[in-house]
């Protein structure tokens, strides 16, 4: 099969952030799973029960929308469904990256979310984090389950489970994976000292107006207020 220069630039990227992912600790094992889509509207995605950070290009497997297998000898991954959910629901997204992220899975176990406007990179970055209810991975339970979050939010933990990120390339996936996760350690951190601290709803909105390229007007000058230690 000759692939096009697109299709080699896309596989090239997904092998490259998987070891990233490794690098980082956001996955371990066969952890983790990360898919595009292509220019023609199939999606490329890593393969079942591999390890990630010893993939290689051609181990990657082509999937058409509705998840018939075009181009690859492995299975794809069991998380299929759910990526392809996203690229259902979402036009706007060209590339998912689930992986286990250990402080944001950790809130995810504890039954928590990071909605709580924290830091200004994650308000600019992802937004508030949602939970998704368990449902079993790899089961059409779990694309249901992330379905009603989807509209609203570009990346989301899942209860007893990890966390699922999305963007417009794989790049902006990547680096929304890693922002929910620093802010999580960040959040630990924070408890461990006795406060978290929140930024007011003014607050919020001049970060959001800032990097809109608005002014925002009458911006609050009130220091960021904590939140009863938790």
């Amino acid at each position: 099969m000759i692939r096009s220069a697109d299709d080699q630039a896309v596989r090239g990227e997904i092998i490259r952030i998987c070891r990233r992912l490794y690098e980082r600790g956001l996955i371990a094992g066969q952890e983790g799973n990360v898919s595009a889509r292509l220019p023609d509207g199939n999606v490329l995605i890593t393969p079942a029960g591999a390890s990630k950070v010893d993939l290689h290009e051609a181990d990657l497997v082509v999937v058409s929308p509705t998840g018939q297998r075009v181009a690859g000898s492995g299975r794809p991954s069991s998380e299929l469904g759910m990526h392809l959910r996203i690229y259902h629901l979402r036009r706007d997204a060209g590339a998912v990256v689930h992986a286990h992220p250990p402080f944001a899975t950790a809130l995810a176990v504890a039954g928590e979310d990071l909605m709580a406007p924290v830091l200004p990179e994650v308000v600019v970055q992802t937004g508030g984090v949602p939970l998704v209810p368990y449902a079993t991975p790899g089961t059409p339970a779990l694309a249901a389950a992330i379905e009603p979050f989807l509209s609203r939010h570009d990346a989301f933990l899942m209860a007893n489970h990890g966390a699922t990120s999305f963007g417009s390339t794989l790049s902006i996936a990547h680096q929304r994976m890693e922002t929910l996760e620093h802010a999580a350690r960040i959040v630990f951190l924070a408890r461990v000292l006795g406060r978290v601290s929140m930024l007011t709803d003014e607050q919020r909105d001049a970060v959001l107006a800032l990097y809109r390229g608005v002014t925002a007007p009458n911006e609050s000058s009130e220091p960021v207020r904590p939140s009863d230690p938790s």
